[in-house]
This record gives C-alpha cells, sequence and structure tokens, in this order.
C-alpha cells in the first residue's frame, strides 16, 4: 500500500475542480476508513477497491 503523496505523484490518483482525490482510473472520489488506534487514514476507491494510507 502507498501513500497518498506517491499516488498522486505518479499518477495513479488526480484531484478534481473541488480539489478532492479522485483514483485515476475510475474517476470517482476516495472514501475513507479510520482507525483511531492507528496514525494512518485508508483511503479506498469505491469501485476498484484500491486502497492508500494518508499520515494523519
Amino acid at each position: 500500500m502507498q501513500s497518498i503523496r506517491k499516488a498522486l505523484r505518479k499518477g495513479d490518483l488526480d484531484k478534481d475542480t473541488y480539489e478532492r482525490v479522485v483514483c485515476a482510473d475510475c474517476e470517482k472520489p476516495l472514501k475513507t476508513e479510520n482507525d483511531p488506534d492507528s496514525i494512518e487514514t485508508i483511503r479506498i476507491c469505491p469501485d476498484c477497491d484500491t486502497r492508500w494510507k494518508e499520515i494523519r
């Protein structure tokens, strides 16, 4: 699982006109999975189920 920043640089993720992070393949906004005990947030594409981590 790679980070949001690396995926944006690599082209796996894009930002839409409202600056939301979207999957480059599906063009859908990412959903968030929060674990209160973890320092990172998991972002998930609802269509292809790919996951990226985001450090809070």
